[in-house]
């Protein structure tokens, strides 16, 4: 398995990154891992470390592209940045899947103009993983590769995202929610009217409609939406969980016995909080490109970096974009 890595895209590269491929290429020695980037930052990062591990390799890319690019005019105009010559590896089948940091529309760009889609998907969705109370989290789709959908391509969101939960998660038979303003089945707009009895008919195990305010609950594996509807959610569970932990630690803080209290009750809060970790996630799958694209958080430290390394040793395991293609191409039961 030959992972690439974009190691200049996000805020903290490349030294974290270089740091969580390296942690990972020391924990998975069936894996070889790719750096893409600027060599003369890249090898000195390596050699500081300790020296390159056999399953290492750098693959010198002379451009970036950058946060505030237009993600576009950036992957057509920037044929040597660390981003594009990643996907190109992929795209060649010198690479079995990509990670990266980096700008997200130039990803998605890259998935698209570069790597190619699935025959069969109209567009490919962005599916990061939100916590749940039980534990075992929500895969939602889309969360903002792109703001609009039809019915047809949220089913297609719902049997691709079924699959993933299947093999990367081991869930034999994940249920599929659709993202909406109420449990009834003519409630929402015409797209989540429209898309209700595709999902009835589909080859998937579909419970109906989810609320907004029920999806910490975990009350399905997979959760389906546009992406206009689907980014809000998530900003808004982040911006929740921002002021909930800061909110906490204010009031613990307060007085000599909140701080006694803070001692006590502080095992339960770190495991909550870790719930709510992005870094325990690793990164997030761009579903329905011809190839593995997985997008790291722009702000991941190296556990992050290390576990999208796992992430995709999974999903390569498992054989998912040929899975996806399959079921896409044949439609039969999952």
């Amino acid at each position: 398995m030959r992972i690439v890595i974009d190691a200049m895209g996000g805020d903290n590269a490349p030294d974290v990154v270089v740091t969580g491929a390296l942690e990972a290429a020391k924990e998975w020695g069936d894996i070889t891992l790719i750096l893409v980037g600027d060599a003369a930052k890249i090898e000195p990062l390596i050699s500081q470390a300790g020296g390159k591990p056999q399953n290492v390799e750098v693959v010198h890319a002379a451009e970036i592209i950058e946060a505030d690019d237009e993600p576009v005019k950036a992957v057509r105009r920037k044929k040597d940045a660390s981003m594009v010559v990643a996907g190109r590896m992929v795209h060649n089948r010198e690479a079995d899947a990509m990670i990266s940091a980096g700008n997200t529309g130039a990803l998605m760009t890259t998935g698209l103009l570069v790597v190619g889609r699935i025959k069969g998907i109209d567009r490919p969705a962005l599916a990061p993983m939100i916590p749940s109370i039980d534990g075992k989290g929500m895969l939602a789709l889309d969360l903002g590769a792109n703001m609009d959908a039809t019915a047809e391509q949220l089913l297609q969101y719902a049997i691709m995202g079924s699959i993933y939960r299947n093999k990367v998660h081991g869930i034999a038979k994940p249920r599929v929610g659709l993202l909406n303003v109420g449990t009834e089945a003519m409630k929402g707009n015409e797209l989540t009217k429209a898309a209700y009895p595709l999902l009835e008919q589909a080859p998937i195990h579909f419970i109906g409609n989810v609320e907004s305010r029920d999806v910490l609950r975990g009350p399905c594996d997979v959760l389906v939406c546009d992406g206009f509807a689907g980014n809000i959610m998530l900003k808004s569970v982040e911006g929740a969980a921002s002021v909930i932990f800061s909110t906490l630690k204010t009031e613990f803080l307060r007085n000599f016995a909140t701080k006694l209290a803070a001692l006590v009750l502080k095992p339960g809060i770190t495991r909550f909080r870790r719930s709510f970790d992005y870094t325990e996630h690793g990164a997030a799958p761009l579903l329905g490109i011809n190839g593995l694209l997985l997008k790291s958080h722009g702000s991941s430290n190296a556990t992050a970096i290390k576990n999208a390394v796992r992430q995709a040793r999974i999903a390569l395991q498992n054989d998912l974009v040929t899975s996806i293609s399959t079921e896409i191409s044949n439609g039969s039961e999952l």
